[in-house]
């Protein structure tokens, strides 16, 4: 029993960044029963990107040893908008953004976890009958001068930005679910560690076993120095297309592929240490990240959809075209002729910019000239250096903006 407790806080504590209480964690384990292991899920946004995962793979870690995963959905309190992190109040969601955003994480979690044995709860179960009184005796655990040690808070009340009595408010009712679900063990980002402790201490208060907290990093974005974000656009959505999931992978730097790989990957730690030694030893990382990036792409989507990634991701370094580039028909019957130099030329003609953002290839006009100036647009691989450029109906053309975005465009 030893060593498989041992065994088991290894992969428990894989990548993570802090464990609080070990010993408390090896007690609870040591009863041999499954432990329930909370992480809590802000419906915020609809899509999740790689840096959501982190926890999500570490919830699988919890199931693959057997424990009984609760993955929670913060229906009620996203309505009021975690501030952690802000430096400003952060706008609540209506009802129905949440009940939208809810049911995309839920599809999205389970190409992760295992759906027979995951438990999901959205905590407006108990928090919209916790009531007015039960809001006040919740309020009533804690003082304000606990809650400004929280950083956040801190260092917006020192710089004389406002903070909203609600926000105050999160916290509690995050560490309440804890009590609500009688969390053995709850995962959080390093930058949820108050919430998580208040979940302790409510459970102190109640008078339940305390939960362990474990805290993961924060992923890096595709630039190595922020957190990996949409806003940023250095993300990896993971219901992006195979090939892109794929060429984003490898663009990512030999030294934080290890950090991505330690994080994300599910091979073993013994496979990982194996890789290690052989890139130490002379291999080239590009094929470690071929592996790793094939793994990721087949988890989200499928391994033929991760075989075909890996060849359409060796032709375009070859400067070559893939087989399946998607087809589209840009109509430009009815384009106003009084549109921008560039756009629409004589009739019967249409402008490079205006093509390429009508075939979905860039999100302006501005960006296709963007491109083109900086030598990122190719037609039938060659490259477009005259941003007035015309093209006639009735030609089809292969368009390439960057190294990863193309299409087979027929104007009608």
């Amino acid at each position: 029993m030893k060593t498989d407790i041992n065994q088991s806080l290894a992969i428990i504590k894989r990548g993570c960044d802090e464990l609080l209480i070990e010993a408390e964690l090896v007690e609870k384990l040591k009863k041999g029963v499954p432990l329930r292991i909370k992480a809590g899920f802000d419906p915020t946004a609809p899509d999740l990107h790689l840096g959501h995962t982190v926890l999500i793979n570490k919830l699988r870690h919890f199931q693959d040893l057997g424990h009984h995963i609760l993955f929670l959905i913060g229906d009620f309190t996203g309505m009021i908008g975690d501030p952690t992190g802000k430096s400003a109040t952060r706008l609540p969601l209506t009802k129905e953004q949440v009940a939208e955003n809810a049911k995309s994480y839920a599809t999205q979690v389970f190409k992760i976890l295992d759906k027979d044995k995951t438990e999901i709860v959205f905590n407006s179960s108990w928090l919209t009958d916790l009531g007015a009184a039960g809001m006040l005796k919740l309020a009533a655990s804690h003082t304000v001068a606990r809650m400004l040690e929280r950083d956040d808070f801190s260092k917006r009340f020192k710089g004389n930005q406002p903070i909203a009595i609600h926000e105050f408010m999160y916290p509690l009712l995050q560490g309440y679910d804890s009590v609500v679900l009688k969390a053995d063990v709850e995962l959080g980002g390093t930058d949820q560690k108050f919430n998580l402790l208040m979940g302790r201490e409510l459970q102190k208060q109640a008078r339940q076993p305390q939960q362990c907290v474990l805290t993961m990093p924060l992923l890096e974005g595709l630039d190595g120095v922020n957190k990996m974000s949409k806003s940023l656009d250095n993300y990896i959505g993971i219901n992006e297309p195979p090939e892109i999931i794929f060429a984003k992978l490898m663009s990512v730097s030999d030294e934080l592929m290890w950090r991505y790989i330690e994080l994300l990957s599910f091979e073993s730690l013994e496979t990982i240490a194996k890789w290690k030694a052989d890139v130490k030893a002379g291999e080239n990382p590009r094929n470690i990240k071929v592996k790793f990036a094939q793994e990721i792409v087949a988890r989200f989507h499928c391994q033929a959809d991760a075989e075909k990634a890996l060849n359409d991701f060796q032709t375009r370094a070859k400067g070559g075209i893939p087989d399946d580039v998607q087809k589209v028909t840009v109509a430009i019957t009815g384009v106003s002729a009084s549109a921008s130099i560039g756009s629409v030329g004589i009739a019967g003609s249409i402008g490079i910019a205006q093509l390429l953002k009508m075939a979905g290839l860039v999100e302006s006009t501005s960006e296709a000239y963007r491109a083109i100036e900086q030598g990122g647009v190719k037609l039938d691989s060659e490259k477009v250096t005259d941003k007035n450029l015309q093209l006639n109906k009735g030609v089809t053309v292969v368009a390439q903006v960057g190294k990863r975005k193309f299409a087979k465009i027929t104007i009608s």
